[in-house]
Formats: C-alpha cells, sequence, structure tokens
C-alpha cells in the first residue's frame, strides 16, 4: 500500500502536461469545456482538422473559442528564445527586436515568427486559417508566383519546382515528385560528384610527388632537373586548387536544410 501511495504521489507531484505533445504546458490555454493545452497544440489540432472540437472529449465549438491563456508554468523562468542564442542557419522572428528564432513561417503573411508571435495566429479565428509551415529562410522563393500557392512538388519534366494548382494543371501529366524526394536523390548524384572529384585531386597530387621524386633521383642537379618540369607542375597545382575550389563548394552546398531553397539553387551547381 505504501509503494502504491507513493506512485500516486509521484504522478501527483509531477507537473501538468499537455496531452497533445505530452510535454510541460507552455502558454496553457483552457477549452470551454474545460480542457487544456498549449497554445500552439490546440491551434495546430484546430487548424490542421478544420473544426474547433476538443481531442479529449470531443466536444465540438460552433464557432471558434476566444482562447484564454494562462502564464507559462513556471512563472518567471526565461523562456528558450530569451536563453537559447540564435544559431548558425537558424531563422530569426520577424517581429522580434532581440530576434528570438522563428519556429513557423506563415504563408499568408510572409513572416516568419517566435513562438511568442506566432500566437495570434492560434488565438484569432482569421488568422487560424492562415497556412502555416515549417520556418523557411528565403520565404518569397517558397511561394508560386503564379498561384501563391507553397512549392512543394518538383517537376522531373521541367526540372523545376511547383505548387499543388500548378501540378493540376501547367504541369498536369508531367512526373512529379515531392521536394524531399527529388532533394534526396540530387544530394546522392552530388556526393558521387564529390568522390570524384577527390579522386582527381588525389590523382594530380600523385603526380606532382612523383615529378619531385624523380627531380632527387635523376640528374645530379635537383634545382635543374626540377625546372624542366616547373611549367607542368605549376598546371597541376593550379588544377588541383580549382578543383579543391569546386569541391568545398559542393560540401557547403550538401549541407544546406533546406531542401526547396537547395532544389532551386542546385542548377547553379
Amino acid at each position: 500500500l505504501s509503494f502504491l501511495n507513493s506512485i500516486i504521489f509521484d504522478l501527483m507531484s509531477e507537473p501538468p502536461k499537455c496531452c497533445i505533445c505530452l510535454d510541460e504546458f507552455t502558454s496553457p490555454a483552457s477549452l470551454p469545456c474545460g480542457h487544456r493545452f498549449c497554445l500552439a497544440c490546440i491551434g495546430e489540432y484546430w487548424r490542421i482538422n478544420g473544426a474547433s472540437q476538443c481531442p479529449l472529449c470531443k466536444a465540438i465549438f460552433p464557432t471558434r473559442p476566444q482562447l484564454k491563456t494562462e502564464q507559462t508554468l513556471h512563472a518567471g523562468a526565461p523562456t528558450e528564445e530569451a536563453t537559447v542564442p540564435l544559431k548558425a542557419g537558424e531563422v530569426p522572428c520577424d517581429f522580434c527586436p532581440a530576434k528570438h528564432r522563428a519556429v513557423k513561417s506563415c504563408l499568408e503573411c510572409m513572416a516568419s515568427y517566435c513562438a511568442t508571435h506566432l500566437e495570434p495566429h492560434y488565438q484569432n479565428e482569421d488568422l487560424g486559417r492562415h497556412l502555416l509551415i515549417s520556418v523557411v529562410k528565403n520565404l518569397e522563393d517558397s511561394v508560386c508566383r503564379l498561384h501563391g500557392k507553397q512549392l512543394n512538388r518538383f517537376c522531373r519534366s521541367d526540372q523545376t519546382c511547383i505548387c499543388a494548382m500548378c501540378a493540376q494543371t501547367e504541369h498536369r501529366g508531367h512526373h512529379i515528385i515531392s521536394i524531399n524526394k527529388e532533394a534526396a536523390k540530387k544530394k546522392v548524384k552530388l556526393k558521387r560528384r564529390k568522390t570524384k572529384l577527390q579522386q582527381a585531386i588525389q590523382e594530380r597530387l600523385s603526380k606532382v610527388e612523383k615529378i619531385k621524386i624523380s627531380a632527387d633521383l635523376n640528374g645530379e642537379n635537383p634545382k635543374e632537373a626540377w625546372a624542366q618540369n616547373k611549367e607542368l607542375t605549376q598546371q597541376l597545382e593550379e588544377e588541383i586548387s580549382e578543383l579543391q575550389r569546386r569541391n568545398s563548394e559542393l560540401e557547403q552546398f550538401t549541407q544546406t536544410e533546406d531542401n526547396l531553397h537547395f532544389l532551386q539553387v542546385s542548377v547553379r551547381v
């Protein structure tokens, strides 16, 4: 009995958690039915499902209720955005003076938001209809200029990034796959190119080394023997420098995490 009481005490002493993300509440929001969720969790749940319904009791609200937010539990503790500095490659919030990390980009507002500035998109019914996507650096380049929709497909027939509407109209009948699949295929090809570049660099380095060894072994005057091969050596060293430059560019390019941006600039590599 004492063991059972100990378990119950441990459970009761644990901070309450959101049943959607299974983590401690962040900006807890209460629904009219009394259940609480993280504001971002219930906002995303309603946006994805297209209906205002409680995930627990399944209560349906005819109109989107005004969510009452409470202060984050453990008030006074610094938030993640306030303590973690922006890392290389991360996108800053467009509305933070301190440039905190953005967690979502909005294709309607054409802006990126941190968790705090994103809250109105979950509280306001009109903003709640906006299409939120994973954070992207070049937001303008992620939207189809013809239809205003997210570029999330790749037309292999025309070698271009397209939206869902493009796939049903201008590119209908073409070979179309997802952005992520095409990016994965291209990255495999780039790795093969990198391997060939590295082999070419190694071959030229070996040739230069052989010329040096030959100059040391043949002839009584190494400087004279080396001078005879100076032009060839200089050419090889120039080729090595150019190959190393290209290899460095490919290495940097393959590290691109944004698959859409990767495909958009891959034609130049």
